[in-house]
């Protein structure tokens, strides 16, 4: 192999994991920033004035390309939350996480 192939497979190890989508800190994140007007678990609280995630995973027209554009410029309702990309990709991991399985 070439240098630079080495190179390159070692970054993409290297890098790989740290780039995933975590939906555990995803979660974490929305019982941080959402759960004041989201229900963010089934067994939890939360307010009513917003759909709950389970709700917005299970939405057809809120695609994983929506749900991050909306999260990096939400509407005036929310709070100006200033996400990282990864905090993002962290939050859209775990509403997927929470879409229920087709039979």
């Amino acid at each position: 192999m070439t240098r630079t192939l080495w190179i390159t497979l070692a970054l993409a190890w290297l890098t790989g994991p740290a780039l995933a989508a975590d939906a555990k800190n995803g979660k974490a994140l929305a019982r941080d920033w959402c759960a004041t007007c989201h229900l963010v678990e089934k067994k939890g609280a939360g307010g009513d004035g917003a759909p709950p995630f389970e709700s917005i995973a299970n939405d057809p027209a809120r695609t994983d390309s929506y749900l991050r554009s909306w999260l990096a410029d939400p509407h005036p309702a929310m709070p100006n939350l200033q996400l990282s990309r990864n905090e993002i990709d962290d939050l859209v991991a775990y509403l997927q996480s929470l879409k229920k399985k087709s039979k």
